[in-house]
């Protein structure tokens, strides 16, 4: 599957999708501020998903750009500035809103990430239906 395809259908088309409920982490796991990636399958077809924390919120998003079809992070869980104010694009310095995924600026400012739904229930963070 491309990404293109993805785009069209949505991140639960992909053939390694997880179901919803599916245990993704403990809420201490991602530390506050940051960022940490999910793969769900293997190579470079894998589904990538990263979950971003900000106190006891955690959001979803697809990892890859809106703008080229990239990861965002060019180095494991880095996914935010420095003053953990914001999602980043490593490859051109694009910058989202940790709770909806939009971009504030950058050339794809407007557009979002695609969300992954998540919920935390109590400590433990997982995909939301």
């Amino acid at each position: 599957m491309r990404r293109t395809d993805l785009v069209a259908e949505g991140w639960n088309s992909h053939p390694d999708a997880p179901r919803p409920g599916t245990f993704l982490c403990v809420l201490d796991d991602i530390p506050d501020g940051e960022g940490h990636e999910f793969r769900f399958g293997a190579g470079p077809s894998a589904l990538r998903v990263f979950v971003v924390r900000r106190g006891r919120s955690a959001w979803g998003y697809v990892n890859c750009c809106p703008h080229n079809f990239v990861p965002l992070n060019d180095q494991p869980d880095r996914f935010v500035t420095f003053d953990h104010e914001w999602v980043i694009c490593s490859v051109h310095g694009a910058v989202f809103r940790y709770e909806d995924g939009v971009c504030e600026d950058g050339p794809c400012a407007g557009r979002a990430l695609e969300r992954v739904p998540v919920v935390v229930e109590g400590r433990v963070v997982r995909l939301a239906a």
